[in-house]
């Protein structure tokens, strides 16, 4: 897509020119005759780059910039200049400016400087981006400062180079997974392999294959021999995802490998030593498993030598600014908007977030795309969030003159559900009459 650059000049001749000089390299070109009228168009049409005139009938140029970076600090702006007023030229740099031309100005100098900065505001918002990316991988993808967040980061610290088995526990969508990668990423295993398997969406007849590898016709279509994810992660740390919903007959054979730190491929007789960091987690609870048979309870306690419990959302709610903020610099790199309305954040943080963190995610990206102004609004939000009172009560009740949107039912119903539940799963199930694998399938598909 095209870079937008406004002219602010009072020279219509000038405006011309440069217009149709930037139209022919390729740029798209507003121009503006006033600086009120330059003002109104950097707000309504966000440009990506200003050339500013210092000198214009209604109002100075060192004002107009310094509106300019005070409501959009990352917008750059070149000024020009006439000869004599250089000094005027070097107080706008001090403000802000990139850089600053004199008249008259060679036009091919002018478009070496407009892409030699476009270059570079592409390169600081890229490096903004990978700071974020490293900050994660350092522990910061933990983000909050709610006592339960710097209580976890605290203890992820004390434990990450161990080899003790972790088992977290949580909603879905808490960040067990985050977690489990903060674990390996501070640990000296760190440039060693992290594999996870979510135990929950592999059928049960590949499970065990997927988890010990197996020889060459230890089944049907079993034509070669195939390692497994425990022999790939060697001197790394193997994540067990949803743990709880594992079969009985493999917990007895994960359980052996703890216990001995041994194991054998299906249909082989050569053991193989565990050379990795065994972290599980589940959403569901595992003590009332045990007691329903469906879980071993020497397992569990192999399992939480060291156990961490992830709050949800809605009992973190101080940190919800802090992941709205990080969601935005994920999906708007290049800081398109302003930010969040204050009316809108309240939205958010009263929202009870079923989906918790990953629901949370869901709802800005899809607000970032959804908004045409300089921040967030109600609007950009979910009905669930912003209140509209078109529910799915009254969907079903009664069709709307203008139909409705069939997967918005469903996403509703299932929200409701996981609410009414108290975000169990398999109650959430129940209650929609659905297998909790077709529910976690929706849950996916609906980013709950």
């Amino acid at each position: 897509m095209a870079a937008t650059i406004l002219v602010i000049d009072d020279e219509e001749h000038l405006r011309w020119i440069l217009s149709k000089a930037l139209n022919k390299t390729g740029y798209r070109v507003l121009t503006a005759a006033t600086g009120q009228e330059g003002l109104k168009l950097v707000s309504e049409q966000m440009p990506d780059l200003v050339l500013l005139d210092l000198r214009l009938p209604d109002l100075d140029g060192i004002t107009i910039l310094k509106t300019i970076k005070k409501d959009q600090p990352q917008l750059p702006v070149i000024v020009i200049t006439a000869h004599g007023t250089v000094e005027t030229a070097i107080e706008a740099m001090k403000t802000g400016a990139v850089d600053y031309l004199t008249k008259p100005f060679d036009l091919d100098e002018l478009k070496l400087v407009i892409e030699r900065t476009l270059t570079l505001v592409e390169l600081s918002q890229e490096v903004d981006y990978l700071r974020g990316e490293l900050r994660e991988r350092q522990g910061e993808g933990l983000i909050g400062q709610s006592p339960s967040m710097v209580e976890i980061r605290e203890l992820i610290g004390r434990i990450a180079d161990t080899a003790a088995t972790v088992l977290i526990q949580g909603e879905s969508g808490t960040g067990k997974e985050v977690v489990a990668r903060q674990l390996h990423l501070q640990s000296s295993r760190a440039n060693k392999p992290f594999v996870a398997i979510n135990c929950a969406a592999i059928p049960e007849n590949l499970l065990e294959s997927e988890l010990f590898g197996h020889e060459r016709g230890a089944f049907t279509g079993a034509n070669a021999r195939k390692k497994g994810k425990l022999e790939l992660v060697r001197g790394g740390t193997l994540f067990l995802d949803e743990i709880g919903e594992m079969p009985l007959t493999l917990q007895a054979k994960l359980l052996r490998v703890l216990q001995e730190r041994t194991y054998e491929r299906v249909g082989g007789t050569e053991p193989l030593k565990l050379e990795a960091r065994i972290i599980a987690a589940t959403n569901r609870d595992l003590r009332k498993a045990i007691q329903e048979g469906k879980f071993r309870e020497d397992l569990y306690y192999r399992l939480q030598v060291i156990p961490i419990h992830l709050p949800p959302l809605r009992e973190r709610r101080e940190d919800i600014p802090l992941l709205v903020q990080h969601f935005l610099r994920k999906y708007d790199p290049g800081k398109r908007l302003k930010g969040v309305a204050p009316e809108a954040m309240a939205l958010l943080q009263q929202y009870h977030w079923p989906g918790n963190i990953r629901e949370l995610e869901n709802t800005i990206e899809r607000a970032v795309i959804l908004c045409t102004g300089h921040e967030i609004t109600p609007e950009n939000l979910p009905r669930e969030i912003s209140g509209d009172k078109q529910r799915v009560a009254g969907v079903l009740l009664d069709f709307p003159p203008e139909g409705i949107n069939l997967e918005e039912v469903e996403r509703e119903l299932i929200r409701l559900a996981l609410v009414r539940s108290g975000g169990n799963q398999t109650q959430a199930a129940r209650l929609l009459g659905i297998t909790r694998s077709a529910l976690i399938y929706r849950m996916e598909k609906y980013g709950l």
